[in-house]
């Protein structure tokens, strides 16, 4: 009896094993997580906090999370060719980011290397519109999703764990910039 429910719960180990495996196999080969808020400052304002990847680290919700990251910067201070590159904890990994595009005031792109946790290349937008009440201000990133980033997001919820940063880095800016 106690071998034949072992068996039992083994076999629906199994299954449920597999059963997610495939599940995660049949989700999207790309991802993207957008937020936006309004800001009351006008893009020529905010414009110089994203463009300029020093001032982006005053607002950046990831340097907060690891004051104590080595941080490096090359090329430019601002705009295309502008490197920012990081050696933090295990929550903030280690990777780069440099200013492929920028078009003032109202859109910045960015590629993101990580080399750790994971390997992987992303894009990251930042786009400025001008709205009556102020400055709508979006940040997107989106990717390739590999199979372990399929698997991972059966498991969590990506979009919420990141378009959580996402918002505080938005806020944060938004203190900044209205002030």
């Amino acid at each position: 009896m106690l071998k034949t429910l072992a068996l039992f719960v083994l076999m629906l180990v199994v299954l449920a094993t597999a059963g997610l495996a495939i599940y995660a196999a049949t989700k999207p080969d790309s991802f993207r997580v957008e937020r936006r808020t309004v800001i009351q400052a006008p893009p020529e304002k905010i414009y110089p906090l994203i463009n300029d990847l020093q001032a982006f680290t005053s607002w950046s919700p990831y340097d907060r999370k690891d004051p104590a990251m080595k941080r490096s910067f090359s090329g430019p201070q601002a705009g295309p060719g502008a490197l920012y590159a990081w050696d933090g904890n295990r929550e903030i990994g280690a990777g780069s980011m440099q200013i492929v595009e920028s078009r003032a005031p109202d859109k910045v792109l960015v590629k993101l290397d990580f080399v750790r946790p994971f390997k992987v290349q992303n894009h990251v937008e930042f786009l400025l519109a001008p709205q009556p009440a102020g400055t709508e201000v979006t940040w997107a990133m989106h990717g390739p999703s590999p199979y372990v980033s399929k698997l991972m997001g059966t498991i969590f919820d990506m979009d919420k764990m990141i378009g959580r940063d996402f918002e505080a880095g938005l806020a944060n800016l938004k203190a900044l910039a209205e002030k």
